[in-house]
Formats: C-alpha cells, sequence, structure tokens
C-alpha cells in the first residue's frame, strides 16, 4: 500500500520563517562591512611601532615610529628614526591635528590649509591621518560584487561621500574579505572619478591574538 505524506501548510509557516530570519540575519549591508573592517583596523585602543619606506626614483629613505590610539577620534605619532625627524610628534585630537618641533620646541596646529600635503612627505596625507574614521560616517557605501584577492574572497563596495560629508574623494572602492574582514586594497579617485592612489594590504598574521596586517603598499597615481 502506497502512503501519502501530508503536511500542513500551517506547519509550514513558521519554518519559513524561521529561513527567511536566517538569511535576514547573514545578509550584510555595505555600511556594515565597513565598519567591522574599520573596526579591526583600529580597535578600541592600540600601541605599536611601525616603518614607512619612502620610494621615489632618485632616492629611498626609511621613518620609524611608535603609534597610539583611541579609536580613531585620538592618536599620538613620535618619530624615532632618522636623526634629523627624531623626536617629532604628531597629536591628532578629534578634528584637531598638533605638530611638536623639537627643534624649536614649539607646538603647532596644522590649518585646514595643510591637510592635503604628504604627511612626511609620503603619499598618506595630513587628512588620511585626521579622517581616518570618516569613511564610516561621511560616505554611502554599496556592494558592487564578489571579486577574488590572493585567494580570499572579497566584498567589493563602492564608497560615494554624502551631499554633506567634508570629504576630498569622489569615491573610494575597497575590497573587504569575506572571511575576517580585512580591508585587502583601496582605490581612491578624485572629484573628477581619476584613480588617485592605491593601497595594498599583505602579510597577515596572528601577533599577541590579534590578527593584522603588517605590510601596506601604497601607490600614487600622477595625473595627466
Amino acid at each position: 500500500m502506497r502512503k501519502i505524506l501530508k503536511i500542513s501548510s500551517i506547519a509550514l509557516i513558521p519554518l519559513l520563517i524561521a529561513v527567511l530570519f536566517i538569511q535576514a540575519k547573514t545578509e550584510m549591508t555595505g555600511l556594515q562591512i565597513i565598519q567591522k573592517a574599520n573596526d579591526l583596523r583600529y580597535g578600541e585602543t592600540s600601541i605599536g611601532e611601525m616603518q614607512m619606506k619612502l620610494v621615489r626614483p632618485s632616492w629611498t629613505r626609511t621613518i620609524s615610529m611608535k603609534m597610539w590610539t583611541k579609536g580613531t577620534e585620538y592618536s599620538m605619532v613620535i618619530i624615532t628614526a632618522p636623526a634629523k625627524e627624531k623626536g617629532q610628534v604628531f597629536m591628532k585630537r578629534k578634528t584637531e591635528m598638533w605638530n611638536w618641533i623639537p627643534k624649536i620646541s614649539r607646538m603647532i596646529k596644522l590649518p585646514p590649509s595643510t591637510m592635503s600635503q604628504g604627511w612626511m612627505g609620503s603619499d598618506y596625507t595630513n587628512d588620511d591621518m585626521m579622517n581616518e574614521g570618516s569613511l564610516v560616517t561621511d560616505f554611502n557605501h554599496k556592494i558592487l560584487r564578489s571579486e577574488s584577492i590572493t585567494n580570499l574572497d572579497c566584498y567589493v563596495i563602492e564608497s560615494t561621500p554624502k551631499d554633506d560629508g567634508d570629504v576630498i574623494w569622489g569615491k573610494k572602492i575597497s575590497w573587504i574579505s569575506k572571511d575576517g574582514f580585512f580591508n585587502l586594497r583601496t582605490e581612491s579617485y578624485d572629484e573628477d572619478m581619476f584613480l588617485v592612489k592605491t593601497e595594498t594590504a599583505s602579510n597577515i598574521k596572528q601577533i599577541g591574538g590579534v590578527i593584522l596586517r603588517l605590510f601596506l603598499l601604497m601607490s600614487l597615481v600622477i595625473k595627466p
């Protein structure tokens, strides 16, 4: 005798609601992904030592420093080498940035006109340092697609300025890994949508129980 299994449609309703809830819970927005990557990068507080190598066609130099941060609003950087810049201190407090210059024993507040200048002669500008958290607050975010970088599956997210956002970029495109939320690549475009610079991260390792990006390459594109 063939048995016919009957399933009540009423019994299926709770199951369907549970499936929809799980899907809604696992689907993330562009803002949530950018926020997770930002939290991973800066954390609540951090202490570190790092080196920045500047490479130009005719010269190369390395700057060593110590850094302390509290979120994205407070930070202090002390230059430890080379001897010419040793002892310089850069301090950020919310929307203010200060520079202690030991040679003249003066603390100088950096004016807005210097924000587009390269920090310590690098392609990393004073504005980049001042507005480290602005990618989360001053941009709208849209997931464009998925793409792999160094065998890691990534979200590709386009970030465009809000109407009231105080930013210098026309848009940013970020590649953030789905596993771990590491920002592996960022492209920054000007108001004419010309690619100005790229940042590429690599050498991801666990140190002291925290997984970090140990190498960041920044490349500047010269506009014709």
